[in-house]
């Protein structure tokens, strides 16, 4: 039976708004898996070491009959074919996919934590989790929207179609 997943793509390099189509097309060709929706993209600054350009983010949900590691596996071999390279902790990057929510469950092993761990810090991927499931819960019963309040869009701009920012918030 397929379960709802919510999945956070990024990228700043190797012209990101290509590499995010290239990873949406990729997440649709998954074995048992259906692209359910995909949120506005954001533009937004990089956080990590160093000089970075800016990131293109946003949010899929996803039904899968995939498992967390299986589906875990599947995405990092769609990063690395788009040129992921592990080399600096939060550095740049072709290709970002995390699993931000997997159902309702919780996990914590040494390859996944999900919830991902830092969701509730990260605005560029609370804006776009919102446009998509406006009243979604972590599976602690958090409200997405409790979290969104507490977070500031500064730093980000939501890109319309044509790629042209609107200010958020």
């Amino acid at each position: 039976m397929p379960v709802k997943v919510y999945l956070g793509l990024g990228s700043n390099l190797n012209s990101p708004a290509r590499q995010i189509k290239a990873a949406l097309k990729a997440i649709t060709k998954l074995q048992g898996t259906q692209l359910v929706k995909c949120a506005p993209w954001y533009q937004s600054i990089a956080i990590g070491p160093g000089s970075q350009p800016p990131y293109i983010n946003t949010v899929v949900e996803i039904d899968t009959v995939l498992k967390p590691r299986i589906l875990l596996n599947a995405l990092q071999r769609i990063e690395t074919q788009q040129g992921r390279k592990r080399i600096v902790r939060w550095g740049p990057r072709t290709l970002d996919i995390d699993i931000l929510l997997y159902a309702n469950q919780t996990l914590k092993t040494r390859q996944l934590e999900v919830p991902h761990p830092r969701i509730s810090a990260r605005n560029f991927v609370l804006y776009p989790l919102a446009d998509i499931a406006p009243k979604i819960r972590l599976p602690d019963g958090t409200a997405l929207a409790r979290l969104l309040a507490n977070s500031s869009p500064e730093g980000i701009v939501r890109l319309d179609a044509g790629g042209s920012g609107g200010r958020t918030g």
